[in-house]
């Protein structure tokens, strides 16, 4: 055929020889390529038609059929986008056969290898030929990834989303489920989270721009970890050997967020290159900073007297935010010979937060005196009225950086694959004003406050009467100051892991069995210090610190100077009083260390031919556990002791799978999974530690959460078009054991021997179940006439049911039926773009609907965030061959976030953000 051009070249090769099981036989081996020679194809299928025998091709393009005895055979090679291509063969009875393919687009013209055509092609191949149920995202030829944000990227696909932090994607949701349900791995290697109180990694860490593509895996076959139970996101970087040509790309971006009005920069270098034929290097290293403000209100302790429902404390946050990020990876890679190869992977990134956040509070000591269904009228008549305004001034810096060393070989017959890696995520502050607070309590002083809740989203506060005393800052003296010295976060993992796979060739397909094992050694620590301050040796009130207000919502007046705090005490920090008691309370209760040994074994079988694909086999992991924390002993004015805690947790889980892929016909491919997974509690939900705040709001760890174990199944259809398209309608079920959820109790108690008024902590439920339904439809619509040709169309739907029962206060007679935490029912996205000639076009939205946040202590106080629907614009157009303009539109339609929960037959605030559309624009350069 004219779209495939062969060479064959004839070898003997000791090592494959020695291996093969037939007396006489040979191996095929080779390279899928696009006709322009620029990529390799990966994931092109390869097929022996008279053995039935399949190949998928690796991330370099190449595939090998080991044990292939002599004879005339027929060559099939098959990718989404492009003409099916034959070709005749003939192996020897020992030797090699070398085949280099090479294909064309179903147009007959060269396959594209750039832009939202080629990203979606090469994601629909890995997605066609992985084992399992999965969705993933790849970059271009240039190094271009459809997104600037890995975790906004992400939620491009199928049942994934992703939670917001201040308007920025940060962890990933996948079919609806808590991002803590998942596990993340870079190039293999699990990501450790550089926060104290997650395992989840929240991907805004890791630039997009030094990343070649992420698989969202939704279903586990033994060979993989087991701890997931939404699905195991794996990030890869680039590789020399992803491209026949080298690359060198320059990018260079500046980004406009409305509410700061400034332009912030952006830029990146991305490379490979091969030294001779068996040798790379590739890397890359990204900068970002972004500037940005949100504007923010929360409420708490929501009540009602006289039918007048109101919130007993209302804050209006303004924030001012500064984050920079880099990220830089390096990669060699090397063969030793046609089968084994070695690597060496290196991945280093660092997030700094600088947050400023003025803050006004207004706290109702006594019931409204009068109120309606939109509003309460207090007086200072009735009772205290007290008015905080205080300011944080916090630095943090976030680190992950992994490092790997592996050797692999596959030679048609036996597969190996040998690793070991070291993996360290960090968060520190190490001077932070969190915060410096001033106040004043109005009592009799003639003060009335008014609040509108006319709008659910935003309540709006209005003063009358004396309204001298309430606006001026010389009124609103110092109260207290914290220092955060130390806040120290480090999660550090070594790991080994080892596999071994020996392949039988059948008369109508291949038969394999493998095994292997895995050890991870983890340690976590938190270790907080601060100082509390509570008196001044002078005259400091609000006055002394005043500054100008950035925001928006309402009048919030007078604010501090978001840059003032950290010079005045620095100036004068002797007058500033320490109050030994609250900080031993700051100090002390917090830290916490933990060791988690994790050793896995598993064993499987594996057949394949070119319609079938069953994978069965039984993983076993042994998790140990050392949880180390302080009991923190006070008489209610000082510190008596301190008692360290220890505590071991011990357990093996045997978890059992089946997957099966049947491809009854060209591009149809039915897949069924079942396996049994867990998932491990967070190391600071286990902690033997509390903390406690002024207003006596407690929060303990459990050191008895039992992990989730699951029992899954998923099973899809999957139709792949002969242009680059595919429709795919997929089923789930999910029964949950053990599922962990947050419980507020607002009554109060004593825990621990600690008196609290309001105490949180994790809690085991009783059993869980998730099923639903996901459905995605892509389409080039290159039938098209004219213009139109040019246009790409892609949709997913995603609906979850996911729900368990929890005891009230532990009494096994009031049982509670409750959605799972973070769990929306309704996900869905549409991106509409348009690629034709230098212009690329792209239109995207995302929504997700409800969730609950947080269980409260009956349904009246559980905390729910509200649906979200975001629309994205980005805009390409290719000035040269090696220069191309781009420009995005962030949040075109201003999304917000509203956090609430039902009280009194309404949605009662308690939290909402607004941040405004961010544009970003530059230019990429190839050379």
């Amino acid at each position: 055929m004219t779209s495939m051009r062969f060479a064959t070249r004839v070898g003997l090769l000791a090592l494959s020889t020695a291996l093969a099981a037939p007396a006489l036989a040979g191996e095929v081996v080779g390279t899928v390529t696009g006709d322009n020679d620029t990529v390799t194809l990966r994931s092109a299928e390869v097929r022996i038609v008279e053995l039935n025998r399949v190949a998928t091709t690796g991330r370099d393009g190449s595939f090998v059929f080991g044990d292939v005895p002599a004879g005339e055979y027929t060559i099939e090679a098959s990718y989404v986008g492009a003409e099916t291509a034959r070709q005749t063969i003939s192996v020897p009875e020992t030797g090699e056969v070398g085949v280099t393919l090479a294909l064309l687009s179903n147009q007959g013209e060269t396959i594209v290898v750039i832009g939202q055509r080629a990203n979606l092609a090469s994601s629909l191949n890995r997605k066609r030929a992985a084992d399992g149920i999965s969705d993933v995202l790849t970059r271009d030829a240039i190094g271009q990834f459809p997104d600037q944000n890995v975790a906004e990227s992400l939620r491009r696909l199928p049942g994934v989303n992703v939670l917001n932090d201040q308007g920025e994607g940060r962890f990933v949701s996948v079919r609806g489920l808590d991002p803590e349900l998942n596990s993340s791995s870079l190039n293999g290697v699990r990501l450790p989270s550089p926060e104290s109180d997650v395992r989840s990694v929240a991907l805004d860490v890791i630039s997009s721009d030094i990343i070649e593509s992420i698989e969202v895996k939704k279903s586990l076959t033994p060979d993989m970890d087991a701890d997931t139970i939404g699905a195991s996101v794996e990030i890869n970087t680039t590789s020399a050997f992803d491209r026949k040509k080298d690359l060198l790309s320059v990018k260079l971006e500046g980004s406009y967020n409305d509410y700061v009005g400034k332009v912030t920069p952006k830029g990146s270098i991305d490379f490979a290159t091969r030294i001779g034929d068996d040798f790379g290097i590739s890397g890359g290293i990204s900068y970002y900073k972004r500037e940005f403000e949100t504007d923010n209100i929360e409420a708490a302790d929501w009540n009602e007297a006289g039918g007048v429902a109101f919130a007993e404390e209302v804050e209006y946050r303004d924030y001012d935010v500064t984050r920079e990020r880099i990220s830089g990876t390096l990669n060699a890679d090397g063969r030793l010979s046609d089968f084994t190869r070695i690597f060496v992977r290196g991945t280093f990134s660092q997030f700094d937060d600088h947050e400023y956040r003025r803050r006004t509070t207004l706290i109702f000591n006594e019931d409204p005196a009068s109120g309606t269904a939109d509003s309460a009228f207090f007086t200072d008549a009735d009772g205290r009225i007290e008015v905080r305004r205080d300011l944080k001034d916090r630095f943090e810096r976030q680190q992950i950086a992994s490092q790997q060393i592996g050797i692999e070989h596959d030679d048609g017959v036996w597969k190996a694959h040998l690793s070991g890696s070291w993996a360290k995520s960090s968060e520190r502050e190490n001077f932070s004003v969190d915060p410096i607070r001033f106040r004043s309590r109005f009592d009799g002083d003639g003060v009335d406050v008014t609040m509108d809740y006319s709008d659910d989203r935003v309540p709006l506060y209005s003063v009358s009467g004396n309204t001298a005393d309430f606006f001026d800052p010389a009124n609103y003296k110092f109260n207290r100051l914290e220092l955060t010295t130390l806040s120290d976060s480090v999660d550090e993992e070594y790991a080994v892991k080892g596999d071994l796979a020996r392949s039988f060739a059948l008369a109508d397909g291949e038969f394999a069995l493998q095994g292997g094992f895995k050890g991870r050694w983890r340690d976590k620590s938190y270790n907080f210090t601060g100082v509390y301050y509570g008196d001044y040796n002078g005259t400091l009130n609000a006055g002394t610190l005043l500054g100008e207000q950035t925001y928006r919502l309402t009048d919030i007046g007078p604010v501090l100077d978001k840059y003032s705090a950290a010079k005045f005490f620095l100036a004068n920090r002797a007058n500033f009083e320490v109050d030994q008691y609250e900080t031993d309370l700051l100090s002390l209760p917090s830290n916490y260390s933990a060791e988690e040994d994790i050793l896995a074994g598993y064993g499987l079988a594996r057949y394949d031919s070119d319609t079938l694909r069953v994978i069965g086999g039984v993983r076993v992991e042994d998790t140990q556990t050392t949880l180390n924390g302080q009991l923190v002993v006070d008489d209610g004015n000082d510190v008596t002791d301190v008692i360290p805690v220890s505590f071991d947790r011990n357990y093996t889980d045997w978890l059992p799978s089946l997957t099966i892929r049947f491809e009854p016909k060209d591009n149809l491919v039915v897949r069924a999974a079942g396996y049994k997974s867990l998932v491990r509690p967070k190391l600071s939900k286990l902690a033997p530690i509390y903390t406690i705040n002024e207003d006596l709001e407690a929060e303990f760890g459990n050191p008895d959460l039992l992990p989730y174990r699951a029992w899954n199944a998923d099973a899809s259809v999957e139709y792949y078009f002969d242009s680059k398209g595919a429709v795919t309608l997929g089923a789930f079920y999910k029964s949950i054991d053990n599922f962990i959820v947050d419980q507020t109790l607002q009554t109060p108690g004593t825990f621990q021997g600690v008196d609290y008024d309001e105490l949180t902590r994790a809690i085991n439920g009783d059993t869980a179940t998730v099923f639903g339904i996901e459905a995605s439809y892509s389409q080039v619509m290159t039938f098209l006439p004219g213009p139109l040709s040019g246009l790409l169309l892609q949709l997913n739907y995603t609906y979850t049911d996911a729900t368990g029962t929890v005891l009230n206060d532990g009494d096994i007679n009031d049982p509670r039926e409750i959605t799972l935490p973070a769990a929306s029912r309704h996900t869905g996205n549409i991106v509409i773009g348009y690629e034709k000639g230098p212009i690329d076009l792209r239109a995207a939205g995302t929504y997700r609907s409800k969730y609950l946040d947080e269980l409260g202590g009956d349904p009246t106080e559980d905390r729910y965030v509200d649906n979200h629907f975001q629309i994205d614009l980005s805009a390409k157009y290719k000035l040269t061959d090696g220069i191309r303009l781009f420009a995005e539109w962030i949040n075109v339609n201003n999304a917000k976030y509203f956090a609430y929960q039902n009280f009194d037959s309404r949605k009662r605030l308690l939290q909402f953000e607004e941040y405004g559309p961010t544009v970003k624009f530059g230019a990429k350069v190839n050379f």
